[in-house]
């Protein structure tokens, strides 16, 4: 089944808490995953708030990684959309577990754009 993109949801738990605080680790961490899967970063904007928490983005030129983090919680959710076949999502995945230093990560992957449900949409139209 052929698909327009990868869209990793991931739950990353155990984090340390200063990692997840910190506004500048967050974007250096988030940019350089995008980086380390073979992404070209095109954007990037990254939110702190009060009193704990880093929200962000980076755009790619594959679509999208994106950031919220619970450092009380030592948690993140993180997404990791990417289209084409020369950028491997579960590569920023992997490398954002071992910065955060994160204790475990689930993630599910989801295909976007399903080549067979868009073909068939545009015979409906």
């Amino acid at each position: 089944m052929s698909a327009l993109g990868r869209h990793v949801l991931a739950e990353v738990y155990g984090c340390e808490f200063e990692i997840l605080n910190d506004l500048k680790k967050v974007e250096e961490i988030m940019v350089n995953a995008a980086l380390e899967a073979g992404a070209e970063v095109r954007e990037y904007v990254f939110h702190k708030f009060s009193p704990q928490g880093v929200s962000g983005v980076v755009v790619i030129s594959e679509s999208h990684l994106a950031i919220h983090t619970w450092p009380e919680l030592g948690y993140a959710a993180i997404d990791v959309f990417t289209c084409g076949e020369s950028v491997n999502p579960w590569d920023a995945c992997n490398y954002l577990v071992e910065k955060f230093k994160a204790g475990h990560m689930t993630a599910t992957e989801v295909k976007r754009g399903i080549m067979e449900g868009l073909q068939k949409e545009a015979v409906n139209l």
